[in-house]
């Protein structure tokens, strides 16, 4: 899989694909992560990719032609599979489209900044739009790399257990179950005796039964959906 994301601020996308398992991804070549500077497209001395609203109103909106430039180069060098546009205004990110993005070969993904693009970025360019809550961020560049750590770690090869992924919360629309690790017991509190008990069918059911019944009481949204 290849992204490659669009910003005003790479700088502020350095750090999370340095460390953990987006670096491991990448460093075994699982996926490609490239930042391009928008400002590396503007067409003056100034390096501007921003300009006053038509109409007047406070804050500044990122100009179409930066954007269709550098669209434009890198659709001139490969086919994409999804433009996905970080705002607030789009569907809230989740599990399921997280899934459907893993799925795809290459992406880019725009990050909105200051009030956000020319709408005509978003009618001719623009196939998918994301948002990761419903409040704003000075700039789409945490949302993306939001978006990236949720798609990447779902990649084949990229986590250690191939099943791991698959067990997490809102994978089956539920939340996941308790959890328990070493020592089995400590000052008094006990791990579940079901799971120490080895019998697998049984632990099965009991996590079953507990993934309802944590949905049930935290996010009965989930199970009414």
């Amino acid at each position: 899989m290849r992204i490659d994301i669009i910003t005003v601020l790479p700088e502020l996308l350095t750090s999370p694909f340095e460390a953990s398992i987006l670096k491991r991804a990448i460093e075994k070549g699982l996926v490609e992560v490239h930042m391009h500077n928008l400002r590396d497209f503007a067409t003056n001395s100034y390096n501007q990719i921003d300009d006053y609203q038509f109409g007047g109103g406070a804050g500044m909106v990122m100009m179409i032609e930066p954007i269709d430039k550098c669209i434009s180069k890198l659709k001139a060098e490969r086919d994409y599979d999804e433009v996905i546009y970080m705002t607030p205004d789009g569907e809230t990110l989740n599990q399921s489209i997280a899934n459907q993005v893993s799925l795809q070969e290459n992406i880019i993904i725009l990050c909105g900044h200051y009030k956000g693009v020319d709408q005509r970025v978003r009618d001719q360019f623009i196939t998918r739009e994301i948002s990761v809550g419903d409040f704003v961020l000075s700039g789409g560049e945490l949302a993306a790399a939001i978006v990236c750590d949720a798609v990447i770690r779902l990649l084949p090869g990229v986590l250690g257990n191939e099943t791991s992924a698959l067990t997490d919360s809102f994978q089956d629309d539920m939340l996941a179950p308790p959890i328990y690790t070493r020592p089995a017991e400590y000052k008094g509190w006990k791990v579940p005796d079901i799971l120490l008990s080895g019998h697998n069918q049984k632990i099965e059911q009991w996590r079953e039964d507990q993934a309802i019944e944590r949905t049930e009481k935290l996010r009965p949204d989930l199970l009414e959906e």
